[in-house]
This record gives C-alpha cells, sequence and structure tokens, in this order.
C-alpha cells in the first residue's frame, strides 16, 4: 500500500470517527438508573440527582428572590415521581449564584462528590463569559473527567438566555460557549441538554424572550419547564 492509499484510509477512518462522535442517548444513557427508579420497596435505594452551576439552577428569580420550587431541579422531581412512584429520589443542588465553573471544579469532589450522584447535571456557561472559553473548558473537562472516574452519569447545559446577547444572533459569546459545551458532550459521550437552542428556537417561531425570563438573566418559571421538559427525556 503505498504512502497516497494510506493518506486516504487515514483520512476515511478520522472523518468516521469524528461523525461517531454523538452525545450520549436519552434512550440508553440512564437505562440502568431508570430500572432502578422502577424498583419497589424494600428492594429499592434511594437515587441521588445533583445539579451543580450557578444563579440559575439556584433558582433565583428576580434576584434577590430564589423560587426553588419553580427551578428546574424541583420541576424534574416533580415530573419524575408522576413516572416513577416507587422511587425515592434526591436532588441535592448545590449551585451557587454568582459562580463560574472554575470556581465549582475547586469544590467539586467535596461538595458534589460526597454525596455518591446516580447523575450530575452541569450547568456554569452564563457566567462562565467572565473567564472566557479556554479557562471554562479547562474547568468542565476536569469536573467531567472526576465524575466519570467514579461511574457516574454526567449531563451538560448550555446556556440559559441573557437578554443583552441577542439570541437571534449565531456566532454571539454564549453561541460559543455553548457550542464548545456540545463539543465536550460529544467528545465524553455524557448527556446534553442543549438550553440555549430551546430558547433559541422559541424565538425563531416568533416568541418574545422576555415572556421566559423573570430578570434580564434568570428565566421564569415558563423558562426553567422548558429545561425541566427537556431532561425528562432522559428520563422517559
Amino acid at each position: 500500500m503505498n504512502i497516497k492509499t494510506l493518506l486516504i484510509v487515514y483520512i476515511l477512518v478520522s472523518s468516521t470517527q469524528l461523525n461517531s462522535q454523538e452525545v450520549a442517548s436519552k434512550v440508553f444513557y440512564l437505562e440502568k438508573i431508570k430500572a432502578e427508579m422502577k424498583i419497589e420497596w424494600p428492594k429499592n435505594r434511594t437515587i441521588n440527582l445533583v445539579f451543580h452551576g450557578h444563579s440559575v439552577p439556584a433558582g433565583y428569580f428576580k434576584t434577590p428572590v430564589v423560587n426553588t420550587l419553580a427551578s428546574y431541579p424541583y420541576l424534574v422531581l416533580e415530573q419524575i415521581k408522576a413516572v416513577y412512584p416507587f422511587t425515592v429520589v434526591n436532588i441535592i443542588n448545590t449551585s451557587i449564584g454568582g459562580e463560574n465553573s472554575e470556581s465549582g471544579e475547586k469544590r467539586f469532589e467535596t461538595e458534589v462528590l460526597i454525596h455518591k450522584p446516580d447523575v450530575v447535571f452541569i450547568d456554569y456557561a452564563l457566567n462562565d463569559r467572565g473567564i472566557g472559553l479556554e479557562r471554562s473548558k479547562m474547568a468542565w473537562e476536569k469536573m467531567i473527567r472526576l465524575a466519570l472516574d467514579k461511574n457516574i452519569k454526567v449531563i451538560l447545559l448550555t446556556p440559559s438566555p441573557d437578554q443583552t446577547v441577542d439570541i437571534k444572533e449565531d456566532h454571539s459569546i454564549l453561541d460559543q460557549h455553548a457550542d464548545q459545551i456540545r463539543q465536550l458532550s460529544k467528545y465524553f459521550k455524557v448527556g446534553l441538554i442543549d438550553t440555549y437552542t430551546l430558547f433559541k428556537n422559541k424565538t425563531k417561531e416568533g416568541f418574545d424572550l422576555v415572556n421566559f425570563m423573570s430578570q434580564m438573566n434568570h428565566p421564569n418559571e415558563k423558562g426553567h419547564r422548558l429545561i425541566a421538559d427537556e431532561i425528562m427525556g432522559y428520563f422517559k
């Protein structure tokens, strides 16, 4: 086989490997966990879902109000209990308002992994604009690797909107962070909730973004429900 043929084969193989990289399947990624959630007492066990991020998963609506029960982690709990009436589920929220992923990574082992989560949700992109793409990528990768090393399922979230950024634009800073998170989910083959695309599609359908927001950079209950409904795709 000559060099030219070898080069063609290499390109074809590389292209196939790249194209085969997909985010984790919504149908199969949490298959084992979903099966456990159907088990009845006394053979069942507690399922721990940890939500790690900034003010949005923490439940901040119009600051300083924290509307915990209308935030997406607890809307997910509500829906999970409707689908899995036998399961015992802990929603553990380790999110801190104003935090970025570098700060979140520093406390990941001591405040997240200590809970022995079955699934970790990571949502930091909105605040990661302050540290930039390179630094945020390093922090997200560290958290993902730490979780995967302990066989914990990981689901990444792209940012929810900030009305100071035009969501109809396709190359904004939030688009860039969203794209980086999509690439991380493909590389590590973990779950993805493409929040930014959810809201972007709503505006393309003619909805006014303000209808989904409680303030400039925090969703209202309607916005949180969009995110929760998408997360539930992994639990059905």
